[in-house]
């Protein structure tokens, strides 16, 4: 069995590891981090919002930037130090607060040489307000600021900088990321970016280990720090339950009465909305008596926030595909598979060996994988469609430039296992022939003549998308 595998790799010498992780830092490469930097050197560059849900990892990432490319750094949290705001109550005028600032965080903030941070940046709105006159005054300060999908939701329109800044987006961590924090996963990282059958195929056992390792432990930055120094599942588990306790602490300091309970139960019901075959979200999942009208606030305050991500049904595979979603039907999904076997309670070895009570949620687990994979590595919006009378799906459905820069559909069908199978693909591949079609399994890579096979932990590299558009 693969969790026994897995152990038996540390066998005798399982203490003698977990004493060399303790003192070994566990190391993360972030893709956003190329973002960064193409940013630092762009001499158009305008102040930066780094946006994404709490925890996963915004203040992390840009102090390992300010560490790998400045020579210092002003650090600034507004949620932390309260007292700060006050710096941003009467004028916003730039020599005065880089004097403050300098002041407040003992470091001479000049130009080019030091990165100027603003963290958790909604709490205080005057300071999103600041960025303006930063783009406006002195470009050739550089600063960034960290701040929740929420807050900087709420702020817009009061204040906040539009058209002064710049803006990127972290998610969880991808797959190849996740790798990238192991002893021998940047290897494996190389293989997945060769694109070689041969290498994949050679390496496939231990990328379909690290694979459901994944789907245990997530793309939670803590999660996997946590995990990869003393590989405890517990340690893990422990974290991904803190962060969902802190996540339902945020709902319940920014909501009250209707509001927060309509909030609350469709969280608490994404795994069981997930666990359906038909993993459409369905109201009365959340109570009999639930009508959509009374949640759908609730589905975009969980969005907004960055908790869940909605994926819409389309009508047509047709581009672009916006233009045929249907709002009111949708699937929902948490943003991180790990977090999403937490919340349904989950062991290991459900999750790694496999069992019969668990084969319907891997399902739930393995198209959680790819939607994550879809964001957080090919920065690609995921759709999916559906027959009318429910007869037939396709799991995912993205739009992207795969022949000379032309934009495609791609029409992606899921499988958890090694089943082959792919009906629904291949009528709606003779139905709408112009599309790709890309099944993912955990088989090795196979070409077909109207589509392409790719193990689910590869698909990510976009030349597979490439081969199955050769075929046509």
């Amino acid at each position: 069995m693969l969790l026994m595998r897995y152990f038996d790799r540390f066998g005798e010498n399982k203490d003698v590891f977990k004493q060399q992780s303790k003192s070994r830092a566990v190391q993360v490469e972030r893709k956003l981090l190329t973002e960064l930097e193409k940013w630092r050197l762009n001499s158009q560059r305008k102040p930066l919002i780094l946006q994404g849900a709490r925890q996963v990892g915004k203040t992390w990432l840009l102090k390992e930037f300010a560490r790998r490319s400045y020579k210092n750094f002003a650090y600034v949290n507004f949620d932390e130090n309260p007292g700060i705001k006050e710096l941003f109550s009467s004028d916003l005028r730039i020599d005065r607060l880089l004097k403050l600032l300098s002041f407040e965080t003992g470091v001479t903030i000049n130009a080019h040489e030091i990165l100027l941070i603003f963290d958790e940046i909604q709490e205080c709105p005057r300071a999103l307000t600041a960025l303006k006159y930063f783009c406006e005054e002195a470009r050739d300060i550089h600063v960034v600021a960290a701040g929740s999908l929420l807050g900087l939701t709420v702020h817009e329109g009061s204040g906040f900088p539009v058209g002064k800044v710049n803006m990127l987006s972290l998610f969880p961590m991808s797959f190849e990321e996740f790798l990238s924090s192991s002893k021998n996963g940047e290897k494996l990282a190389r293989v997945i970016a060769s694109g070689d059958p041969e290498l994949l195929k050679l390496y496939s056992a231990q990328l379909r280990e690290e694979f459901k390792l994944y789907l245990f432990v997530g793309g939670m930055p803590e999660v996997v720090s946590s995990f990869r120094r003393n590989s405890q599942w517990q340690d893990a588990r422990t974290v991904q339950e803190e962060i969902l306790q802190g996540y339902r602490f945020d709902i319940s300091k920014r909501l009250n009465g209707k509001e927060l309970e309509h909030v609350l139960a469709v969280f608490e019901s994404i795994p069981q909305q997930l666990a359906k075959e038909n993993r459409r979200f369905v109201f009365s999942k959340i109570r009999e008596s639930a009508r959509a009208r009374d949640y759908q606030k609730a589905i975009v305050w969980l969005t907004n926030a960055g908790i869940a991500v909605k994926v819409p049904r389309v009508t047509k595979p047709r581009i672009p595909l916006s233009s045929y979603q249907e709002q009111s039907i949708f699937k929902f999904f948490l943003a991180d598979v790990g977090l999403l076997g937490a919340m349904a309670g989950l062991n290991p070895s459900s999750v790694l060996a496999g069992n019969t009570l668990f084969n319907e949620f891997k399902g739930a687990l393995t198209e959680q994988f790819v939607r994550q994979q879809l964001q957080s590595a090919l920065d690609l919006k995921p759709y999916y469609w559906s027959a009318d009378n429910s007869r037939g799906e396709i799991d995912f459905l993205v739009q992207d430039r795969c022949d000379h820069g032309n934009s495609k559909v791609v029409a992606i069908e899921v499988k958890a296992e090694e089943n082959l199978k792919a009906k629904s693909l291949k009528a709606f591949k003779d139905r709408y022939p112009e599309i790709l079609a890309l099944r993912l399994s955990l088989s090795d890579l196979r070409e077909q003549d109207w589509m392409c096979n790719v193990p689910l932990y590869a698909f990510s590299n976009r030349c597979f998308w490439l081969k199955s558009d050769q075929n046509q």
